[in-house]
C-alpha cells in the first residue's frame, strides 16, 4: 500500500505524520551535523539540549510543578510498577491498590514481592466493565500509598472519580497522558510508557513528587532508584536516544496543535461520535462499560458471534484501517483514539461499520 493506513493498535501506536517526516530526515543528518540523530553521543551538547527541551516540553504540556521531578525511563509502565514499591515503600509495608482492569492485576503482580499488596476494591468480578463505587474501597490508614490505573487500555475503562484519600496517590497513566488536562499536584507520581498517547516505545515517562524521593524505600542497585536516575538527568545507564528524540518531536508537535485542552476536547467528541454507532446499532455493537466509565482513548465493542469479529478486523484492513483487533485476554475489537490519529481515520472507521453492520445484520 502506497499511502499510510489509519492505525488503531492500542501501542506501538500511530504517530504524527509531520514527526515522522523530521525524523525521516534526522535519520541520515540531524541539524546538517553529518551524522544520524541514533548515532550521536547522550552526553554530547546536542543530545543534552535534546533532552532539556523534551522535559521543558512535557513541563509545559502537563504544567508540571517545579517541586517534581521528571524522569526518562527504560523497562516500560511494567518496571516502574516494581520500582515504585522499592523505593516508596519499606519492606512489607501496606500498599494499596485498586484493581480496574487488566493492567492494575499487573501493578499489584509487579508489587506483590515487596509490599503488602492490599487490594482496596476490585470490578474482576463484573468483567471489569466499571469501577467500584467510592463507598467501597477498603482503604488502608497506614498504606505507603494507593496505585490507580487511570484508563485501562484493554477494557476500556476510564477511572473518572476524584481521589480524595490520605495517602499519596500513584497512578498509570500510560493510555491517557495528555489527553486531558489533570492537576499533577493530585499525585504522588504519575507514570506512562510513551508508546501509547506520547511517542514511541522503548522509553517511559516518570513525573514524581520531590517528597517521595526522599522516602528510603527498600535496599536496591543504583539502576533501581528512583533518586540515581534523577542525579544523573535520565542518563545513569546509556538511555534510548533515537526513542527520546522522537518522544521530544511528539511533545513539540502536541504544544502547536493547542495543548492539552485542544486535544481533550477533540478526543471527548470522536469519542462521542464511536459510542453514539455503538449504542445506536440495536446491538449489533456492543460495549459492555458503564456510560460514566467509558474511555475516550480506548473503545472496545463486539459483534454478535467471534466469527463476525474476525471478518469485521480483515475487511477493515483492506479498507486501510489497521490495529482493530483487540487485545487477547478480551477478544473482540479495539479502536484506540489517541492524539496523533488524524480526525479522518475516525470518520473513516464509522463509515466503514455503518457500511459492515448493513451488509451482515
Amino acid at each position: 500500500m502506497s499511502q499510510r493506513v489509519f492505525n488503531f493498535s492500542a501501542g506501538p501506536a500511530t504517530l504524527p505524520e509531520a514527526v515522522l517526516r523530521k525524523a525521516q530526515a534526522a535519520l541520515l543528518n540531524w541539524q546538517d551535523i553529518g551524522a544520524s540523530v541514533a548515532e550521536i553521543s547522550h552526553r554530547s551538547a546536542d543530545f543534552m539540549t535534546l533532552a532539556a527541551q523534551a522535559e521543558a516540553d512535557l513541563r509545559a504540556l502537563l504544567h508540571v510543578p517545579d517541586d517534581y521531578a521528571v524522569l526518562f525511563m527504560q523497562g516500560g509502565a511494567t518496571l516502574q510498577q516494581a520500582l515504585i514499591a522499592l523505593n516508596l515503600a519499606h519492606p512489607g509495608q501496606r500498599a494499596d491498590y485498586l484493581i480496574t482492569g487488566h493492567w492494575g492485576k499487573t501493578a499489584l503482580k509487579q508489587a506483590t514481592p515487596y509490599v503488602d499488596a492490599h487490594i482496596v476494591a476490585s470490578s474482576e468480578a463484573q468483567g471489569f466493565c466499571n469501577v467500584p463505587a467510592r463507598d467501597d474501597w477498603r482503604l488502608s490508614a497506614d498504606a505507603a500509598y494507593l496505585h490507580v490505573t487511570d484508563n485501562e487500555t484493554i477494557h476500556g475503562v476510564a477511572l473518572n472519580l476524584p481521589l480524595d484519600v490520605q495517602v499519596p496517590v500513584i497512578a498509570d497513566f500510560s493510555s491517557s497522558i495528555a489527553s486531558r488536562p489533570i492537576r499533577v499536584r493530585d499525585y504522588g507520581l504519575i507514570y506512562a510508557g510513551a508508546q501509547k498517547n506520547l511517542g514511541p516505545s522503548g522509553i517511559t515517562v516518570v513525573i514524581v513528587a520531590h517528597d517521595l524521593l526522599r522516602r528510603s524505600g527498600q535496599p536496591r542497585a543504583p539502576i533501581l532508584d528512583y533518586r540515581a536516575h534523577l542525579e544523573r538527568e535520565s542518563m545513569l545507564n546509556t538511555p534510548p536516544t533515537f526513542n527520546w528524540y522522537l518522544l521530544g518531536l511528539c511533545l513539540a508537535w502536541m504544544r502547536e496543535q493547542g495543548g492539552v485542552a485542544a486535544f481533550a476536547a477533540r478526543n471527548a467528541a470522536r469519542a462521542q461520535k464511536l459510542y453514539a454507532l455503538l449504542d445506536d446499532s440495536n446491538g449489533f455493537y456492543r460495549n459492555p462499560v458503564a456510560v460514566a466509565h467509558r474511555s475516550c482513548m480506548n473503545v472496545p465493542f463486539f459483534l454478535p458471534t467471534p466469527e463476525l469479529d474476525a471478518e469485521f478486523v480483515a475487511q477493515a484492513k483492506t479498507r486501510g484501517l489497521i490495529g482493530l483487533k483487540g487485545h487477547k485476554a478480551l477478544g473482540g475489537i479495539r479502536a484506540s483514539l489517541y492524539n496523533a490519529l488524524p480526525d479522518a481515520a475516525v470518520d473513516a472507521l464509522i463509515g466503514f461499520m455503518h457500511e459492515f453492520r448493513k451488509h451482515h445484520d
